[in-house]
């Protein structure tokens, strides 16, 4: 062997020696799964400990989780505005995701606590009520089962005011930490449906209801669907006619806010594809003294149809 190859050779081998003592002294990460992740939302409020407790019951049973919250200022026992803003938010997490939802007005009595999960493999953990209503209409219903193993709850006798410390805290602590799903208690084929309001359309135009407002502007949610508007006909700028409580108004079709001059109101289509109505920089519901539930018509573009009279005997 020449002095040059020979030379070579003891490069390459210290070469590699120095790459593996480098990296036994700067090892790489080691990859783990993602943590879990439970979302939270309940009319519990933040003036008193509730939401803090079911917390508590939580990272006890299972301390890497993640919890994040939606809100837990959903108006008192409102099964169907905790629906609304438990639909809206899901869409933006991922699939794994254990949702935990508290607004069970019929705390104690005979309704069911539930584990649902939907075809999106998304987790809820939840009262039978019809929170899950519109989530499942959207998403799809996989399977759903009753909370009935008692290893599921907490170790002591259950609260029959209190289930979302007692009941949904330790079973959603416990599927979070991977406890099998189909432990949780039996299979429930049928969960209780909202009948949610549904506009109607007509040729005279279209009829709604202002579900909620977009607290705190005070702008007012609407059940309208964006496509269902504009099969009115009405374009950007447009003046459109609309009651509110049979109250008649004459609102401009704005794209945004500001479109309008500060303290004007508009009519305008909201970031969830739904007719809204606001007050650039105000509060409408307060400004104008509107408050959910409420009636909606927005009358269609172009004059009214005719009747036909019927002839006035004489």
């Amino acid at each position: 062997m020449n002095r040059r190859v020979g030379l070579l050779i003891v490069s390459i081998l210290f070469a590699g020696f120095l790459a593996v003592s480098c990296g036994r002294q700067s090892p790489q990460p080691d990859a783990h799964p993602a943590r879990p992740l439970i979302v939270f939302l309940s009319d519990f409020g933040t003036a008193n400990d509730s939401a803090a407790i079911c917390k508590g019951v939580i990272v006890s049973i299972a301390p890497d989780v993640r919890i994040m919250d939606v809100t837990h200022q959903v108006t008192p026992y409102s099964i169907e505005e905790g629906a609304r803003l438990l639909a809206g938010v899901t869409p933006y997490y991922p699939s794994g995701t254990v949702f935990l939802a508290v607004v069970d007005p019929g705390v104690g009595t005979s309704r069911k606590a539930v584990i649902v999960r939907t075809k999106k493999w998304q987790y809820f953990v939840l009262p039978d009520n019809g929170l899950i209503t519109p989530v499942l209409e959207r998403d799809g219903l996989d399977q759903a089962r009753e909370i009935t193993n008692t290893n599921w709850m907490a170790q002591t006798p259950a609260s029959s005011t209190f289930h979302g410390r007692d009941v949904f805290s330790p079973a959603t602590a416990h599927l979070a930490a991977g406890w099998e799903f189909n432990l949780v208690g039996p299979v429930v084929p049928e969960l209780v449906r909202l009948a949610p309001s549904v506009p109607t359309t007509d040729g005279n135009g279209i009829t709604g209801h202002v579900i909620a407002l977009d607290d705190p502007f005070g702008s007012l949610i609407t059940d309208i669907p964006a496509d269902d508007f504009k099969q009115l006909g009405y374009e950007l700028g447009e003046k459109v006619p609309l009651q509110i409580n049979k109250k008649p108004l004459l609102l401009p079709y704005a794209k945004t806010f500001m479109d309008v001059a500060v303290g004007e109101p508009l009519l305008y289509i909201d970031s969830r594809g739904r007719v809204g109505i606001a007050v650039n920089e105000g509060n409408y519901a307060k400004k104008f003294g509107v408050e959910p539930p409420a009636t909606l018509f927005i009358l269609r573009k172009g004059p009214p149809p005719r009747v036909k009279k019927e002839p006035v005997s004489r």
